[in-house]
């Protein structure tokens, strides 16, 4: 995965799902395209097996089993990653209810975690929208976090600059507005993976860590160096992120053929300040389904919790 293959044509795209829709919003077609492109993005050349995996009216929800350190300790729980091709406003920066020509064609990813410490249950979810038919940063990234000392909330959008909103109840962070330079996300690296492992950055890289990273840690929001690596296997390709100076590993485990599902993920941070054990986060696929979720909100559509193990 060394070349990545351009094609010059812009491309329009048919897309179906997301939350709320109607049935007939299902059954209608959806043409997207990108009226205000980044300067620096390039077309995407898409197949006919990407378009009919990703825009048939269908998302794809994973569920783990989740081994997270929270506190020095590990706590077990669940985590679930919902990948959906949606329309999305590109001035406004939500999913679009109706068809327009100005719509966008992103692939969402919701990633939801919840796992208990001790009393207390945790509840965190990360969004983000990544641009299908043009390469580029996504549109917009957010991630609260939930739990019963209190909750925090940042969202990224992406205009002339990162325009990044922060909210929490620990003292030192309470509001903050902050515009930075448009760099790599580890957020993005999800949906990328999804997309196009080609576009993956390797090597020396500057990055912003994952919101969910940075609001459980108290870091400052701001890129740091890593080193980027992809070891493609027959069946499974390993992506992993260093970060030398806040001693961090992120190593993500996809299937090498397309879709390129995420069968687990791997996390290790520096130990607390009173620990001197590093220990690792781990979520490990249980189930994967095709669904209309936002179509199955009724109790007769309880029983697919059971077919996901939640």
């Amino acid at each position: 995965m060394n070349n990545v293959k351009i094609s010059s044509i812009f491309l329009l795209f048919i897309v179906f799902g997301g939350c709320n829709f109607s049935k007939e919003k299902n059954n209608s077609e959806t043409i997207s395209t990108i009226k205000k492109e980044d300067k620096t993005a390039i077309p995407r050349s898409l197949s006919k097996e990407f378009k009919d995996y990703w825009y048939n009216g269908t998302a794809e929800l994973t569920s783990y089993l989740l081994l997270q350190e929270r506190y020095g300790e590990i706590r077990q729980g669940t985590a679930v990653t919902i990948f959906v091709a949606e329309d999305f406003l590109p001035d406004a920066q939500v999913k679009a209810n109706n068809t327009s020509e100005e719509n966008i064609s992103v692939l969402k990813l919701n990633q939801m975690k919840n796992f208990n410490t001790g009393i207390y249950p945790y509840s965190i979810m990360s969004s983000t929208f990544s641009p299908i038919a043009n390469t580029g940063h996504p549109l917009k990234v957010s991630n609260g976090v939930q739990e019963w000392c209190g909750q925090v909330y940042m969202q990224l959008n992406n205009r002339d600059n990162f325009e990044i909103e922060s909210h929490s109840y620990f003292e030192g962070e309470a509001d903050q507005k902050l515009s930075l330079p448009k760099t790599w996300l580890e957020n993005e690296i999800w949906n990328l993976i999804r997309i196009n492992p080609e576009e993956l950055p390797t090597g020396d890289v500057m990055i912003i860590p994952s919101f969910e990273y940075l609001r459980l840690r108290h870091k400052e929001i701001k890129q740091h160096n890593a080193f980027a690596s992809l070891k493609q296997g027959d069946s499974i390709t390993i992506y992993t992120l260093n970060y030398p100076d806040i001693q961090r590993q992120l190593m993500i485990f996809f299937n090498s053929a397309f879709p390129y599902e995420i069968e687990k993920w791997e996390e290790v941070n520096a130990a607390d300040q009173n620990d001197t054990l590093r220990l690792k986060t781990t979520a490990t696929k249980i189930k994967r389904i095709r669904s209309i979720y936002w179509n199955q909100n009724s109790n007769e559509f309880a029983h697919l919790r059971d077919s996901l193990g939640l």
